[in-house]
């Protein structure tokens, strides 16, 4: 972390080649650096110059590194492979992809060795960290949530790569595509007397014999994605104001009534929390939803904090849970 690295280089300015002799014009001049570099503003405000379309990049978080690869950038260094490929399957990484080291302290020593020439963070990596990191190549840093407008957030990050990474159209298509998929789920859950129905979403863990549960509310991305499929949230909690996030407890599932109940769990990660962790669990058992056999665990895979793609494919699994 202490060790300095020598900013990037600037293009040379290319001088135009002189023709000499009677009738002769001068060539045409080279794209200079001003005509080649590409600019784009950032969440904190910051101007960021790069040499053109970045094609060497470090993504630092798993929403970034997703977008990435959906726009057809494939990075040289993530954090947390491992963990990447557990939890965001929607957008696979190629096999030699450098690890970085984890999500909140990435190794500058590592991401100066790939060379980059852009490094994408999120305003989830703490201020020193991305100091250092500029030490070893340009950064863009893009918001990590939004509460008050989660998926109109989700878009902007998308289409503030794609300008770092001349991947415009790629965006566009991309952006479009998770329209067109709400749009079409919306229909198959109107198709299947669904409309208006109540949908509780969450994940958990499990310490010992204590399951904590974790609920998507209002200003969730999920919670927001299920509104516009015209689904509603049961939930009365008040969640953070990045991630929209709550926290309650087997007793606090009492308080959804006759939601319909849907999670995403992960076998290479703790297992299931609700289903094997309460299986034996009386309060659990006398759910409404567990009841009418109304609970939807949905595939492994499936990042909750990410990207078009990852939304997609949530969008693709709750659709076919609830209308099966």
């Amino acid at each position: 972390m202490k060790n300095q690295y020598l900013a990037w280089p600037a293009l040379a300015a290319t001088a135009a080649l002189a023709l000499s002799g009677c009738g002769t014009t001068e060539a045409p001049e080279k794209e200079s650096a001003k005509e080649t570099s590409v600019t784009v503003t950032d969440s904190r405000g910051k101007k960021v110059t790069l040499d053109g379309p970045a094609k060497r990049v470090v993504g630092t978080e798993w929403n970034v590194v997703e977008t990435l690869v959906t726009l057809g950038v494939q990075p040289v260094g993530v954090a947390d492979v491992k963990g990447y490929t557990a939890y965001d399957k929607s957008a696979p990484l190629t096999k030699d992809v450098k690890d970085i080291g984890t999500r909140g302290e990435p190794s500058v020593a590592t991401v100066a060795g790939l060379k980059p020439d852009l490094i994408v963070a999120t305003t989830d990596l703490s201020d020193s960290a991305i100091a250092q990191l500029s030490k070893a190549a340009p950064v863009v840093v893009v918001r990590s949530a939004d509460a008050s407008r989660q998926i109109d957030q989700m878009v902007d990050n998308v289409n503030l790569i794609a300008e770092a990474t001349g991947t415009e159209e790629k965006a566009k298509s991309e952006i479009a595509s998770f329209h067109k998929a709400i749009e079409d789920g919306k229909k198959k859950l109107s198709a299947a007397g669904l409309g208006g129905k109540e949908v509780a979403f969450a994940d958990g863990w499990q310490e010992g014999n204590q399951v904590s549960v974790r609920p998507y509310v209002k200003g969730s991305l999920l919670a927001d994605v299920n509104t516009e499929l015209g689904l509603v949230s049961p939930w009365k909690l008040e969640g953070d104001k990045a991630y929209g996030l709550a926290a309650t407890d087997v007793e606090g599932l009492t308080k959804i009534g006759d939601a319909r109940f849907a999670y995403i769990a992960n076998d290479s990660d703790g297992g299931d929390p609700f289903a094997d962790g309460l299986k034996d669990n009386a309060v659990w058992k006398s759910l409404p939803f567990v009841k009418k056999d109304q609970v939807h665990r949905l595939p492994d895979g499936i990042w909750m904090f990410g990207g078009t793609a990852a939304m997609r494919e949530y969008i693709d699994a709750l659709v076919g849970a609830l209308t099966a």
